[in-house]
């Protein structure tokens, strides 16, 4: 019987019940105090991961989400995601609280909302969005992937943005460190696939956050915003945790180097 008639035997058996635990592994999750991180810190505790979570600023609304898991299981760190030094003692916060690391989220990310045409962007800005969206990145992805291959494998997640993929006008910095992303997770899945770990990316469209608060309460720009979408409404932060809880259960075991598109139809590509 070949792999394929058994996952048919399996899927079938009316006994089994699909199950998307995560029990025994450690989870770092970054931007995870609220919006679609604290979305994803609850999915994941509730699948029975041990969460580590950083927060910039909001500590009481990181202590609250603690105490909401479990302070035995989640832990909380203030860590301002700017550099990559702070990435690497994040990294090592992680380890330190639960003994290893099996899965990294990185979800944490800037969106300067005042246009800025480009003859105009200030250098710092430009140089702000991406230390935080690409730099600061790639030193968690680096100090999570030396974790990993020590102990064998694991999962990592970028959440990337529609941005990333059919740009944004006069947000060239956002849209640039998004698509960034999916091309460092098209990059990594195949580097490290020899080391049995995973590398996916969601890319989200709108969604109610604080982040797109300001756009979405302002009525002509929700408007628009909402023509855009085929749905016809903007995503909740659960419906991305989804997708990035799913991509590290190993019913996403043969999955690799992929750009889940969570947008609500608004932006149909591969």
């Amino acid at each position: 019987m070949s792999a394929a008639d058994d996952w048919r035997v399996f899927a079938c058996d009316t006994d089994v019940r699909m199950n998307l635990t995560l029990d025994n592994k450690v989870a770092l999750i970054t931007g995870g105090s609220r919006g679609i991180g604290a979305a994803a810190v609850r999915l994941f505790a509730a699948a029975g991961a041990k969460v580590v979570f950083n927060y910039q600023a909001a500590k009481a609304k990181a202590d609250d989400l603690v105490r909401e898991c479990g302070a035995g299981n989640c832990r909380a760190v203030q860590a301002d995601l700017s550099t990559a030094n702070a990435a690497q003692e994040l990294v090592s916060s992680a380890v330190a609280a639960f003994g290893r690391l099996d899965i990294l989220i990185a979800n944490h990310g800037i969106w300067p909302p005042e246009d800025m045409p480009v003859d105009r962007m200030p250098d710092e800005q430009w140089h702000r969005t991406i230390a935080v969206n690409l730099d600061s990145v790639f030193a968690l992805v680096k100090h999570s992937v030396g974790q990993m291959k020590k102990q064998g494998g694991g999962q990592i997640v970028l959440v990337s943005s529609t941005a990333g993929q059919r740009g944004e006008a006069f947000h060239c910095d956002y849209a640039a460190s998004k698509g960034a992303l999916i091309s460092m997770v098209k990059g990594l899945s195949t580097e490290l696939a020899r080391d049995n770990i995973r590398v996916n990316c969601v890319a989200p469209g709108w969604v109610a956050t604080d982040m797109s608060a300001g756009a979405l309460n302002d009525p002509p720009t929700r408007a628009r915003v909402f023509a855009t979408i085929p749905l016809g409404r903007v995503g909740t932060p659960e419906e991305i945790a989804g997708p990035i809880l799913f991509l590290c259960t190993p019913y996403a075991g043969f999955i690799t180097g992929e750009i889940f598109n969570a947008n609500g139809g608004a932006v149909l590509v591969g």
